[in-house]
């Protein structure tokens, strides 16, 4: 039996940055991940440069069932802590837009930077998969294919259950009813949708097609560019809006976020403008969709031939298309879990079980889930750090 402080199941991103935090404050620490590459998640991130953090992460760019319970970690480990870090490696990076951080490089600099921190601290990296754990008076055993541990703390850092592929599993949610820990209900965000039957027939000519909107769903919303691919819609602003997304919401659309639309139509009115009403829509928003919204509109001819009812049906559908999605192409290509751990039961502060002392949740197995643009890679490094100066 090995005995180690602190056994971290999961070293990932959230896993490593609390065995740094851990270790240099004297603890023995055990990382344990069944996982052949360390760091999989960041190394696919951000188009394999890593999104590692954003300049404006902050409370209010996260979903939770208790929204407040971000707030203490996030406060207390910040973007320029970990920029701070990513300098003392000598990581080049650049701000991409909107706040958002990408390595100059590679992605693998980050993992590099949290394994040599990591062992640095003095934490032990192992290869194997938990089968079972117990818990003791004086901690618990962690039996894994492999080993067998002993340690006073137990930290759940496993992840979610999006991109299965590279082994995402469920195993974090089983830890935490084993202990009788509520899990919020999960589902796969920052997500693409898909459209149902009829919508694909509509708009199978638009694959490929990318437009500046705002996408808006239940009190969000998003100004970023929509694309729409052969099953349904991708893009920034999509993907924002599916983790404010849930079953049978319609989600709302303005095409054209640059221009008043009854404006544009009243000044080619009077301009005495005898174009097309697809090529004069084509002047604010692709000529595929123009056509579409055309067609679906039944809007043919000149626009001094276009009435007063088709003239306020077109403008709304610019301003405020609603869609229907059937769902989001799941956990295969969602970036995140939303959902997860249910944060009632935890400290905010240090990220243990309230009922069960010496267990600890972090990273994106809690129900703390960010927007797109490193707002979750800083949840990581906080919550992270927040047990790991508690373990």
């Amino acid at each position: 039996m090995l005995k180690f402080d602190v056994v971290v199941i999961g070293a990932g991103g959230a896993g490593m940055m609390c065995a740094i935090h851990a270790g240099r404050r004297g603890r023995k620490v055990a990382l344990v991940d069944h996982a052949t590459v360390i760091g999989r998640k960041i190394l696919i991130s951000g188009g394999g440069r890593c999104n590692f953090t954003n300049l404006f992460a902050g409370p209010d760019n996260y979903v939770s069932k208790n929204p407040h319970f971000a707030k203490s970690a996030l406060s207390r480990y910040t973007p320029g802590d970990f920029i701070e870090l990513i300098e003392e490696h000598k990581i080049a990076y650049h701000e991409k837009k909107l706040g958002q951080l990408f390595c100059d490089g590679s992605a693998q600099q980050v993992v590099d930077l949290l394994v040599s921190e990591s062992e640095r601290a003095g934490a032990t990296f192992f290869k194997g998969r938990v089968i079972k754990l117990v818990e003791r008076d004086d901690g618990f055993l962690v039996h894994t294919n492999s080993e067998t541990f002993s340690c006073q703390s137990l930290v759940v850092a496993t992840g979610g259950l999006s991109i299965p592929q590279i082994g995402a599993t469920g195993f974090g949610y089983n830890i935490a009813r084993q202990f009788d820990i509520n899990v919020v209900e999960t589902a796969p965000a920052l997500d693409g949708f898909n459209f149902g039957s009829a919508d694909l027939s509509k708009f199978k000519e638009l694959t490929g097609v990318s437009v500046d909107s705002i996408v808006s769903v239940n009190q969000a919303a998003f100004r970023e560019n929509i694309l729409f691919t052969h099953t349904g819609l991708s893009g920034p602003a999509s993907l924002q809006a599916s983790l404010y997304w849930k079953k049978g919401d319609s989600i709302t659309i303005n095409i054209a976020p640059e221009v008043d639309p009854v404006a544009y139509f009243n000044e080619r009115f009077a301009d005495g403008s005898n174009k097309e009403v697809k090529n004069i829509l084509a002047e604010i928003i692709p000529r595929r969709l123009a056509e579409i919204i055309c067609k679906m509109e039944n809007i043919k001819g000149n626009i001094s031939e276009l009435s007063e009812a088709k003239m306020r049906n077109l403008t709304a559908k610019l301003e405020a298309w609603q869609i229907t999605p059937q769902g989001t192409v799941g956990y295969r290509k969602a970036e995140v879990t939303r959902g997860g751990v249910d944060t009632g039961a935890l400290s905010s502060t240090t990220m243990e079980v309230k009922k069960v002392p010496g267990l600890y949740f972090i990273g994106e197995v809690v129900d703390v889930t960010g927007q797109l643009g490193g707002y979750n890679f800083q949840w990581a490094w906080a919550s992270g750090h927040a047990a790991g100066i508690a373990v």
